[in-house]
């Protein structure tokens, strides 16, 4: 399977575990509680998942500039960032972008455990 077509298949099994997790646990839980699950699960189904996986940032230079934390690096190819907010805002979107840049990482998700609604951007 080519790693494009890995990254979508990863991503419809998280979408759908994390989907299974919000209806399970419903909205109220802090973002740990949600990471925990995912992380809990997505092992389950024996994929490497690596929570807090520390993301190098770097000046044009290649001098070192600080240190980001990705909620979950998947398969080392998927950067996944969980919220557990009312809404989805720019800054979560802006963060997810950051981060990828960061990674050399071509692709992300973006949960939002926070409202009555599951959201995946």
């Amino acid at each position: 399977m080519q790693e494009k077509d890995r990254v979508f298949v990863l991503c419809d099994q998280i979408r759908e575990t994390a989907f299974a997790i919000h209806k399970y646990l419903g909205p109220g839980h802090l973002e740990k509680v949600y990471e925990n699950a995912l992380v809990h699960r997505l092992r389950k189904l024996n994929l490497n998942v690596s929570p807090q996986h520390p993301l190098q940032v770097f000046d044009e230079d290649g001098f070192a500039l600080g240190e980001y934390f990705a909620d979950l690096f998947v398969e080392g190819i998927l950067i996944v960032e969980l919220k557990a907010a009312r809404t989805m805002a720019d800054e979560h979107i802006a963060q997810v972008l950051g981060y990828l840049r960061a990674a050399r990482v071509e692709h992300g998700l973006l949960l939002n455990f926070g409202a009555g609604r599951f959201a995946i951007n």
